[in-house]
């Protein structure tokens, strides 16, 4: 065999490795919604305790968040995400179209009611026909208000890992919960506890590198008054094996 050939070998054979190694998902749309108290002089943000026997980050404090489902393309709503909100959804390459950008808000609601029983809602005109994740907002009148939110960041999970999700966090004030179901918190619950922790506090700083550099945003931008949806919104993704930052414009 050649030197040419043995190099040519030996690069299939590193290819088929890193392949291996680092085998390319493609990322699933996820939203996170990370609620805000301004009634104190400190911002208070809303964590969610993990149980201690979770596969996934067992004990540890977290936002409610979680993957796009099919359904939040076709859940009525009781308003329509602001245009501002869409146009910050729609930056980026490729382009996010209208009905995918409403599917992440309305995923984002869905999941802070499924996972703490917090609901952003408007109360209807009748019973609201809704079913499965979505019962208890027609259970409470209501349809889901998506217009209180705002867009904080987006970030991509590194390549080489077996869940991959292209996340959007929004957050939105808390005045803007208007129903809590009960018993979704519970100690053999997903989240064993709910609690309200001012930002740079000490449960804070055990969270993942991702979620902090995305509280720093929020805190920076709470640091300028109250919330614009003409503020930067930066992306967080990874190239050359690295962490970047970028605008999204």
């Amino acid at each position: 065999m050649t030197d040419t050939s043995q190099a040519a070998e030996k690069a299939k054979i590193h290819e088929g490795k890193e392949a291996d190694h680092h085998p390319y998902f493609r990322p699933r749309d996820a939203a996170t919604l990370i609620l805000v108290d301004r009634s104190g002089n400190i911002p208070k943000v809303l964590v969610g305790k993990r149980h201690d026997k979770v596969v996934f980050m067992p004990g540890k404090f977290v936002f409610p968040g979680g993957r796009v489902d099919k359904d939040d393309y076709r859940v009525p709503c009781a308003a329509s995400i602001t245009a501002e909100l869409e146009a910050n959804l729609a930056k980026g390459s490729p382009k996010t179209p209208a009905s995918r950008a409403k599917s992440l808000a309305i995923a984002a609601i869905r999941e802070a009611c499924e996972e703490t029983g917090l609901c952003l809602g408007r109360k209807t005109e009748g019973k609201a026909k809704l079913e499965g994740a979505w019962k208890p907002f027609a259970d409470a009148g209501l349809l889901p208000d998506p217009s209180s939110l705002f867009l904080i960041a987006r970030a991509i999970t590194p390549p080489g890992r077996v869940k991959r999700f292209d996340t959007r966090f929004f957050t939105a004030d808390a005045s803007a919960i208007t129903h809590r179901v009960e018993g979704v918190i519970h100690a053999d619950a997903e989240l064993v506890e709910l609690v309200w922790v001012e930002l740079g506090s000490r449960p804070l700083a055990d969270l993942h590198p991702m979620t902090r550099n995305v509280l720093n945003e929020l805190d920076a931008r709470l640091a300028t008054g109250p919330l614009r949806h003409d503020a930067p919104v930066p992306f967080f993704h990874f190239y050359g094996g690295k962490m970047q930052k970028d605008i999204l414009s």
